[in-house]
């Protein structure tokens, strides 16, 4: 059972029904006690709690509070003996239901395994899969379920390796044996297989170079020849599973595996890597025309400010003209501008600007041009030879027969297309490009220009790529945007809406929102009649503009910084690593790391050992060969096997989330408060080298890294991170934060800058099931919507600022498709950034995207309503996001090695070493919760907390720490060396 709880979650699910309250009957004292919690506990979890402990103490003082009992009282209640088995017979009979057995736990591995795991992989969703199966069987459901799915998987797995390997001829299974040697490629072979560590390699920085070799490596991948439908029916968790067992072996480790287990491991290894490297090469593709556009701008911007340097006076000319212009606006040009600059010098100058080429746009243009010609266009025939661009939309049918004529013509040689060829223009070149695509030949006839219009085409690529309105064959993060929806969805459509709580009536849906609205408009205008002082509706510029003065500062905590200091006098300074240990010892979270092999030899201290070794080394990036010293029986060799078979990211998440959740226990109500439903979230940029596809130019920062997207509880505990690019969405980030983070925790409230927003985030949020809470900039542009035509009269006050009405037919129209894909991004069948993709301003006419556009307008005038009213919310919001920043700056302190660069050029490898960091930070923070806690249980320590020291309290502060471990000094030591002595 998990360990935190929230008023509304224990209303839901441990509140006594009269006929409940009934059976209890007349019992009293710890037996009644004891008896309402077996009972409650079996509705919720399927099953009697093991022991006492497995009862979280916040039900147990609701369940005491509804039987009039002392919470206390449950530590009497007897867990072994006639009377707990009693009680339990009683409430299986009450309940309907009977003991589980060992039949029924072969009748549920034979159900999982051929009913369930084909499509479903996921631990904690088989875990609710099988209790909900036991209930519907009238069974209890097993104690240890984790043990159940993992006997299933393996048996399962099983099953796998006969099924792949009869799907796999002779032939293919001898190239993927020839994998594992690394063979010379005879001369006129081109389609020969790479060896397996070069089919590994991910690709280098955006280039020419990078992408003819990723072509060069799809290539070999296909002609391995593995059937498209080789894992038909298996879920990708499961094939990912497969992979990254292999992927921790060498090739000899792999030779010695059974036949069919060796051919259904590298299968699933080139299966993934297949639609990996399809997927970097669109990547590519996205960013290699987008280099295009960007140096060619940077050229042409480069060209005109030399020449304003050049041309002497010509700065000096404009500013005279302006300066006339401006003293005499209405009177002639040649009586007002002539006099300053003589109209031959003027002829002059418009000449000398024809001259440089027209148009800044022109400029670009033949600057791309140029550069595609002479260098770029090189990968364009072999990129149109492995990449199958297709649409499902008719409108987009032009760029797929767009790409057609090219492919046919890439390598004629011609000029301009011939006449029959017909290129389609509509739909395909940019109305900017017109010009320079068609051209009049010697007998007036227009023709296509061959070069321009394979540039035009792939600019157009490229965005309907982005939006996928066009996907590709054989990808994963690009593929069939179908694919992403849940494809169970028409047959099960009431259980998904119920999932969501949401109405299966739109007009239901609407008539709420209309109330909601309506109710929150009429509050703020009642709120502007009272003239706040920080708060001003008006005009400005001609245009409606809100103000909002600044939140008034909040008092400084006088009393934290003696606590801190008698934190460093009882524990003097503490390693990190220590901290480390000693939180994997309160908590058990290295047992969360299991080998990706099928077997474990080594011994249990010494794998814990080498575990915090790499979980250190990694988390403040001094790296693996710097933590090999500290154990004279542990090699860095030793360190870099164990990071291979048992770091992987779901292993690292499952032990964040142990953490995390053992904290949130441990926290007392009097010191931190009641444990909320609100979270926070924010990105922080990270330097890395940029020889990868992952790591951009982030323009704010200036220079190259990534993005780590933290979501952050009130009171300072990282729940999730995430690794991305600078340029990716942060909606979807706050999107896949909140519905994947596997705490204990519920997040209602999600808080979040501007970024982390936009109408589109606002609709999914609240399809979803939770608030969206952004500290909105800039305010005064913020706009809000009425419900109809003719309402905006209503509100006086607020006249300057309302919007147009919301479009409530598009909605309409549009529900049942925004549940579907709110349910897609709910269940994981695609992940937020996939998804959202097709949700952007470059994709306007998608009518759901309209839909969503048009909901998440309503959802942010009801929350833009609630902003400008309360003083409370902007500064709780405020808090929230500075709780954040606090986080990010303790990064600094922790990831401290090699100046806090992400040095590995592999995504994996980055995205491991930040989960690392947030194990180890979140480490700190549980072992700071406790020291804290010891110091003020003393009630004089807890007496000179003022309100502003409670505020301000947080488990992040590491004045007592040491993040580089032991310096140990020995005069009598010496380095063996030649000379002993230099004189």
């Amino acid at each position: 059972m998990k360990r935190t709880w929230t008023s509304e979650e224990l209303l839901e699910h441990f509140t006594l029904l009269p006929d409940e309250l009934t059976a209890i009957g007349n019992k009293s004292g710890a037996t009644r006690l004891g008896f309402a919690v077996l009972l409650k506990c079996l509705q919720y979890e399927g099953r009697f709690p093991r022991s006492r402990q497995e009862v979280a103490p916040e039900v147990v003082r609701f369940l005491a509070t509804q039987v009039g009992v002392d919470a206390t009282l449950f530590a009497q209640y007897a867990w072994e003996g006639r009377t707990i088995e009693t009680h339990r017979a009683q409430i299986r009979e009450l309940a309907k239901i009977r003991e589980f057995r060992r039949a029924d736990e072969e009748a549920l591995l034979d159900w999982l395994v051929t009913s369930i795991l084909a499509h479903e992989q996921h631990p904690e969703r088989l875990g609710e899969l099988i209790r909900a199966e036991c209930r519907t069987r009238a069974i209890e459901a097993p104690d240890d379920i984790a043990a159940l799915v993992e006997v299933g998987l393996a048996a399962y797995e099983a099953q796998i390796y006969t099924v792949i390997v009869a799907r796999l001829t002779p032939e293919v299974q001898e190239r993927l044996d020839a994998l594992l040697v690394a063979q010379p490629v005879p001369q006129g072979e081109e389609e020969e297989a790479l060896p397996l560590s070069l089919l590994r390699l991910d690709p280098g920085p955006v280039g020419v170079e990078s992408a003819l070799s990723e072509i060069a490596k799809l290539r070999s991948l296909r002609a391995i020849g593995l059937p498209p439908d080789l894992f038909a029916g298996y879920t990708p968790r499961l094939v990912e599973r497969l992979r990254r067992r292999i992927a921790a072996e060498s090739p000899s480790h792999i030779r010695e595996h059974p036949q069919a287990i060796r051919m259904t491991l590298l299968a699933a290894l080139v299966y993934q890597r297949t639609q990996e490297v399809t997927d970097a090469l669109v990547t590519l593709l996205i960013q290699i025309v987008h280099r295009m556009g960007k140096r060619a701008e940077r050229r042409v911007e480069a060209a005109y400010l030399n020449d304003l340097k050049r041309v002497a006076g010509k700065t000096r000319i404009l500013y005279r003209i302006a300066d006339a212009a401006l003293e005499h606006p209405d009177e002639p040009v040649r009586d007002v501008v002539f006099p300053v600059a003589n109209e031959q010098t003027l002829r002059d100058l418009v000449a000398e600007y024809k001259a440089q080429g027209g148009a800044y746009r022109q400029q670009v243009q033949e600057v791309m041009r140029s550069s595609y010609r002479n260098h770029y266009r090189q990968i364009l025939p072999a990129l149109l030879e492995v990449l199958d661009f297709r649409s499902n939309n008719t409108a987009y049918q032009p760029v797929i027969q767009a790409l057609a004529v090219v492919r046919e013509y890439v390598s004629s040689g011609l000029v301009w297309y011939p006449l029959e060829s017909s290129p389609p223009l509509d739909g395909v070149v940019p109305s900017s490009w017109e010009d320079i695509v068609t051209e009049q030949d010697s007998a007036g006839e227009v023709r296509v220009n061959r070069l321009t219009y394979e540039l035009s085409v792939l600019q157009t690529l490229r965005e309907r790529v982005r939006t996928k309105e066009v996907w590709v064959a054989g990808a994963a993060h690009f593929r069939n945007p179908d694919d992403d929806l849940p494809r169970d969805f028409e047959q099960h459509r009431a259980t998904y809406y119920a999932d969501l709580n949401q109405p299966l009536s739109a007009d239901e849906f609407i008539t709420s929102l209309k109330t909601q609205m309506t109710s929150a408009l009429a509050s703020l205008e009642r709120f502007m009649r009272t003239k706040p002082k920080d708060v001003a509706i008006g005009t400005k510029r001609g245009k409606g503009w809100i103000t909002l003065s600044p939140l008034p500062a909040q008092p400084e905590p006088k009393h934290l910084p003696r606590l801190k200091t008698e934190i460093l006098r009882r524990w003097g300074v503490v390693g990190l690593l220590d901290i480390l240990k000693e939180a994997a010892m309160l908590t058990g979270c290295l047992d969360c790391f299991q080998s990706t092999g099928s077997r474990e030899a080594l011994e249990h201290e010494l794998l814990h050992k080498r575990l915090l070794l790499c979980l250190y080394g990694m988390g403040t990036n001094m790296g693996l060969k710097r933590m090999a010293g500290v154990d004279p029986r542990i090699t860095a060799e030793d360190l870099r096997y164990t990071r291979r078979r048992y770091l992987h990211k779901e292993h690292l998440r499952a032990a964040i989330a142990q953490v995390v959740n053992a904290l949130l226990h441990a926290r007392l109500e009097a010191i931190w408060g009641e444990t909320t439903s609100t979270c926070a979230s924010d990105s922080k940029k990270f330097q890395a080298v940029d020889q990868n596809l992952l790591t951009q130019w982030h323009a704010r920062y200036r220079g190259p890294g990534v993005l780590v997207y933290w979501h952050v509880e009130r009171r300072s505990v990282c729940i999730y991170s995430q690794l991305k690019s600078c340029t990716s969405s942060e909606v979807a980030a706050m999107l896949e934060g909140v519905l994947r983070h596997c705490t204990d925790m519920t997040i209602k409230r999600q808080m979040t800058d501007s970024h982390g927003q936009s109408e589109i985030g606002f609709a999914f949020s609240h399809l979803l099931g939770f608030r969206l809470l952004p500290r909105l900039k800039p305010m005064h542009s913020q706009r809000l919507a009425v419900v109809e035509e003719g309402a905006a009269e209503l509100y006086p006050h607020l006249e300057e600022v309302l919007g147009k009405p919301i479009n409530w037919e598009v909605i309409r129209r549009q529900y049942d498709m925004m549940i579907k894909y709110a349910t897609a991004l709910k269940i994981g069948t695609a992940d937020a950034d996939a998804l959202l993709q097709r949700f952007t301003c470059s994709n306007l006419q998608h009518p759901t995207y309209q839909g969503l556009c048009e909901l998440g307008r309503a959802i942010k005038t009801i929350f833009l309503c609630e902003y400008l009213s309360s003083q409370r919310l902007r500064q709780e919001i405020q808090e929230a996001l500075n709780v954040i920043e606090q986080w990010n700056s303790v990064n600094g302190f922790i990831f401290s090695g090699r100046g806090g660069e992400l040095l590995s050029n592999r995504p994996e490898d980055q995205e491991v070493a930040v989960l690392c960091l947030h194990l180890n930070q979140v480490s700190l923070a549980l072992v700071n919760t406790l020291m804290l806690q010891d110091v003020l249980a003393e009630e004089h320590w807890k007496d000179a907390m003022k309100p502003e020291d409670w505020r301000g309290l947080t488990p992040l502060f590491y004045q007592h720490i040491n993040p580089y471990g032991r310096f140990t000094l020995d005069l009598t030591q010496r380095i063996p060396l030649s000379l002993t002595k230099i004189a």
